[in-house]
């Protein structure tokens, strides 16, 4: 669970709720015409622009943003580091059970168990990367373009809304409570795409270049193996993926 976006979510929604507190109620916040225009309006445009096959994928994608944790580089290194020493000593038939955690690493130890060549590791392994990336942004756009309908189909219900309120003119007395009206589209429209869309996306697109790197990292890690590199040099081939300061620990703690 990433608790970034849980916190950040929760203290959206409370900073929300106290502003619409410090007012005289709740109910006048509530306009069910203007939820169904911005909701509604919202969920057609999105749609029109993507296919209805992708729309399911989309909330598996947004999900990552809140429950998604990515493995960290320095665990895989050492995980893939272990697996190379276990191969050179025993040879690749004794991965065969060894008990892996990560579906990367999983099914690139099988496909070198069942002897597969490492240009066929390495292009088997890529494609599924490719697949997962193309998921990611389909799911990114179908978000963004959520973020940004929203606010256009707030707008719009305003707009309605003025044309029926200076339609009515000859009450002045319902000019006020019309104008409220009008506006609560722009209010959702702008909550949703500021509060939960933008951020999503933002998060998403955090969450999948993690992802790339780390199944770049195993890639390399996996076609080491597969080529009988010793497991300091896959360590030290891999040592590349992580942060600057983490290469500097990594290489303090070997010099220790």
């Amino acid at each position: 669970m990433d608790i970034a976006t849980i916190i950040g979510l929760i203290g959206c929604v409370a900073v929300l709720i106290w502003s619409i507190s410090l007012g005289p109620g709740f109910s006048i916040f509530i306009d069910f015409p203007s939820i169904i225009l911005v909701f509604g309006g919202t969920f057609f445009v999105v749609c029109m622009k993507f296919n209805i096959r992708h729309l399911p994928q989309t909330l598996k994608v947004a999900l990552k943003a809140f429950f998604k944790k990515t493995d960290k580089p320095e665990d895989l290194i050492e995980l893939l580091s272990d697996l190379a020493k276990k191969a050179k000593k025993n040879g690749l038939l004794s991965l065969e059970n060894v008990q892996i955690e990560n579906a990367v690493i999983k099914r690139g130890i099988m496909m070198v168990v069942d002897g597969y060549s490492v240009d066929l590791i390495k292009n088997l392994l890529t494609k599924e990367k490719d697949s997962m990336i193309s998921r990611h942004v389909t799911g990114q756009k179908i978000i963004s373009t959520i973020g940004d309908a929203a606010p256009s189909m707030g707008m719009i219900g305003t707009l309605v809304g003025l044309v029926q309120m200076l339609a009515n003119l000859n009450d002045p007395k319902s000019i006020g409570p019309a104008m409220a009206v009008a506006i609560l589209t722009t209010l959702y429209g702008a909550v949703i795409s500021n509060m939960i869309a933008i951020p999503i996306v933002d998060k998403l697109v955090l969450r999948s270049e993690e992802e790339e790197t780390n199944y770049n990292l195993i890639i390399d890690g996996i076609c080491g193996i597969a080529g009988g590199l010793n497991a300091s040099i896959v360590k030290e081939y891999l040592r590349d993926y992580l942060p600057k300061n983490k290469i500097k620990e990594a290489m303090n703690d070997e010099a220790a």
